[in-house]
């Protein structure tokens, strides 16, 4: 699956560390998310797109 949360992000001049705090997980855990080497849970997918103020569907890119 692929994101665009460091487009989110970098929009909003946020850092990966602050995005983290407010989604309540550690910075590597972003840095694995913009790398797409992790797939979040849904609440973690729902945390990340209200901290970034924009959707699951627009943050997130699922393929077959």
């Amino acid at each position: 699956m692929k994101n665009k949360i460091k487009v989110f992000r970098t929009k909003l001049k946020m850092t990966q560390e602050k995005l983290a705090e407010k989604a309540g997980v550690r910075r590597e855990t972003i840095v694995f998310l913009e790398q797409g080497k992790y797939n979040p849970s849904l609440k973690l997918a729902h945390d990340i797109s209200k901290t970034l103020k924009t959707t699951i569907d627009k943050l997130f890119i699922f393929e077959d």
